[in-house]
């Protein structure tokens, strides 16, 4: 049975649906808990694969998360060896600084429910072909990142340029969410109450917000989930 190591960054932020979608595929996902202090592998090992979650730390937060330089070292391999790599949010800007792009602070959070379109690339990616050309996502980032040198752009936002890419055939980098369900996204909700108090956004309209847009984005994750986890075992 293949194995992937999923990095998580902070309680509520879990692998979600895209879990679904490796035990559907018969991949076995093992969890390291940075944030409590679990080590990142140090290589990759006989791991077909590596899942790198969202968090509230920023990339630029090496000093105070020495476990970021541990994961980007793990990624660098991974893309070395060909091995499948698919970043969501802060994995997504992990990815990026591991293939030399900036990461920096955007101009604006982009938090709650808004607008993805995909890229003429897009159309021809062999996860997102067929997929609907824009779709509403769910979105908590302050970080964006520069398109990685000889990475496909593959969506964007009004706010954001570059909110997916590809970097060669095996990894990708995400920076909206499509794995979340209604329980993770309450959870975030709660957990990051004191940043949404800060933006002036209401915690419970985007809760509410979820029985509109949800079931249609996890659609949309099931087909690209499913597609990822099967270059896994090719």
């Amino acid at each position: 049975m293949p194995a992937v190591w999923a990095i998580q960054h902070i309680e509520c932020e879990t692998p979600g649906t895209i879990a679904d979608a490796l035990k559907a595929a018969a991949i076995s996902l093992q969890t390291v808990n940075a944030y409590k202090g679990e080590p990142v592998p140090k290589e990759m090992g006989a791991a077909a694969g590596v899942v790198i979650m969202g968090g509230p730390m920023g990339v630029y937060e090496e000093d105070r998360c020495p476990f970021l330089r541990e994961e980007i070292r793990l990624i660098e391999q991974a893309v070395k060896e060909d091995k499948a790599v698919l970043g969501v949010c802060l994995g997504s800007q992990l990815l990026a600084k591991a293939l030399g792009a900036r990461v920096t602070k955007g101009k604006k959070k982009e938090i709650g429910w808004y607008p993805v379109s995909l890229t003429e690339g897009a159309t021809k990616d062999r996860l997102w072909t067929g997929v609907e050309p824009s779709f509403i996502a769910y979105h908590w980032h302050g970080d964006v990142f520069e398109l990685p040198r000889g990475a496909e752009p593959l969506a964007s936002s009004a706010l954001t340029p570059c909110q997916a890419f590809r970097y060669g055939e095996r990894a990708y980098g995400f920076l909206f969410h499509m794995e979340v369900t209604e329980k993770i996204i309450g959870e975030m909700v709660r957990t990051f109450a004191a940043e949404l108090k800060e933006e002036r956004l209401d915690g419970q309209e985007i809760v509410k917000a979820a029985q509109n847009y949800l079931p249609r984005l996890q659609d949309t994750g099931a087909v690209v989930f499913r597609r990822w986890a099967e270059l896994l075992t090719t």
